[in-house]
């Protein structure tokens, strides 16, 4: 090269892109991938297709001059943002890396994340952000607190604009919880990610209670429990694999519709094996999982929340190519009942969907609200009540499909036609009741029974003739409530003609700056 001073500027920088790479040293990184975790930048690697990622911001430093910081800069000060592409689709990320300061947020590091953050929203694409971080950087005091709330903004501005991943991938503790937990899906890494507000020590000098970071805050306990977390990975490589595995069924942003896929599974495909699964008793148990994956595309069905609140079961599949959002009570637990936990999952789960402009379809067979003082007292009401206002308010294609029961105030909640449902088909096996033809029976003919010589005989004689009334479709049908019966085998054709029939639904809700869902 002829240019000496060029030469001389490429080498400069150069030097400084290698003092970036080198992040909180060789040891540091030897030692945190000893812990069976991957570096920052190996992360990036794995869940972006290779060499698409840009990275911004390299040699932004901290400000910080208190208690000798102003000794200790690094490169990049412990973050790496940047953008990339996954199934050639672009995405915003952010990698903390525990290598530098701990992964700990400076008020530098929040305006990395603020700036990609913003970039995201301004051209409409994803999000993704994995954390390793031990919190805020106490040296900086307010300004470390003030970076997380900027954060927090943007978050919540964001919120139903793109879609916003958060990946654990080591300590989340005190305010490094809240972004991830204001963002779309929740991913976490089993041994090796925990999320609390407050620690084991915090905790057992204040409460004395005695217990582990893993059962406090650890994937398991965030997966089944709290329901913090939507995915649970075993290791590194595999959390960043899902996070691609979810792209591929969302779309861009709240303007773009997902992108559909070429299937080579038949729209006319039989569904016969349908007539298996369904028990012939309407008390035996049957796994609703079995006749998703029936009619799905490729038998696909990518469950989110798989661990939390088993009696409803929320995810994505696709149908003639086609995204769509699943939400189905699960016969196998709790009979299928919702009470708090699931009311909440699927809430949450049907506004993203409409946020998305994901069709959603809804599988019934709920016997009503899980009756008891506990839900009671802990207001299975206000929070039955979210998934409710969820679908009321959703304005995507709504589908719906009766397979067997639908009681009570249950049978309203889970997308019937009165909230607004598009399209509600029933098996001939639905039963649409206020309740069961035994409950029903004590109550209207307790004093035919009370009166009667036989009462047994008389009870079973008045629930036979309830159940040939009202435990069959036809009632609602006649109404108008059930749009068709359809017969099983006929399933994956009916549910795709009406989702093609709905696909250019327009329906808009009353204008206003929001609802006031209950919280």
């Amino acid at each position: 090269m002829e240019n000496e001073v060029l030469r001389s500027k490429l080498d400069q920088l150069e030097t400084k892109t290698a003092e970036s790479l080198e992040a909180g040293g060789e040891e540091r990184i030897k030692k945190h991938e000893a812990g069976g975790r991957l570096s920052a930048r190996k992360r990036l690697d794995v869940l972006l297709d290779p060499g698409s990622f840009v990275e911004l911001d390299r040699f932004k430093i901290h400000k910080c001059k208190n208690f000798g910081m102003d000794q200790k800069y690094i490169l990049g000060d412990g973050v790496i943002t940047g953008y990339g592409r996954i199934n050639g689709k672009l995405v915003y990320v952010y990698s903390q890396d525990f290598t530098v300061f701990g992964g700990s947020l400076s008020n530098t590091q929040a305006q990395k994340i603020c700036k990609v953050l913003d970039l995201a929203v301004q051209n409409g694409a994803p999000i993704i952000g994995l954390n390793d971080s031990g919190g805020a950087r106490i040296q900086e005091g307010v300004e470390a607190l003030a970076g997380y709330a900027d954060i927090f903004y943007r978050n919540t501005r964001a919120s139903g604009v793109v879609p916003q991943i958060s990946a654990i991938m080591g300590p989340c503790a005190g305010g490094a919880v809240y972004s991830p937990s204001l963002t779309d899906f929740v991913f976490m890494v089993k041994d090796t990610s925990y999320m609390f507000v407050t620690g084991p020590d915090v905790i057992k000098t204040v409460t004395h209670e005695d217990v582990t970071k893993e059962e406090l805050g650890g994937a398991s306990t965030h997966a089944q429990k709290s329901g913090v977390c939507h995915f649970t990975a075993d290791n590194d490589k595999h959390c960043l694999l899902l996070i691609r595995e979810l792209l591929n069924f969302l779309p861009s942003n709240n303007m773009d519709d997902s992108a559909v896929l070429k299937t080579t599974d038949p729209i006319e495909r039989n569904n016969e094996k349908i007539y298996e699964i369904l028990p012939d008793s309407p008390k035996k148990p049957y796994d609703i999982k079995d006749i998703i994956t029936e009619v799905v595309d490729e038998g696909y069905f990518l469950e989110v929340h798989q661990h939390y609140a088993n009696n409803i079961v929320v995810g994505f599949a696709r149908l003639n190519g086609r995204t769509v959002g699943v939400i189905a009570n699960q016969p196998q637990v709790l009979a299928g009942c919702l009470n708090i936990d699931a009311s909440k999952k699927g809430a949450r789960f049907v506004r993203y969907c409409d946020a998305f402009n994901i069709p959603i379809l809804s599988l019934v067979d709920v016997p009503g609200f899980l009756p008891g003082t506990d839900q009671e007292w802990n207001g299975v009401i206000t929070h039955g009540a979210k998934l409710l206002y969820a679908y009321s308010e959703a304005t995507v294609p709504l589908v719906t499909l009766i397979t067997r029961k639908a009681y009570g105030g249950a049978y309203d909640v889970m997308a019937s036609k009165h909230i607004g449902a598009d399209i509600n088909l029933a098996y001939p096996t639905a039963e649409i009741a206020v309740m069961g033809a035994e409950g029903a029976v004590n109550i209207i003919f307790r004093n035919e029974i009370k009166n009667a010589t036989d009462k047994e005989g008389e009870r079973k004689k008045l629930v036979e003739s309830y159940e040939e009334r009202f435990n069959n479709p036809y009632r609602a049908a006649e109404l108008g409530y059930i749009d068709e019966v359809i017969d099983p085998a006929y399933t994956r054709k009916r549910l795709i003609e009406s989702f093609e029939m709905l696909k250019n639904k327009r329906h808009n809700n009353p204008p206003k700056k929001h609802g006031n869902i209950p919280l």
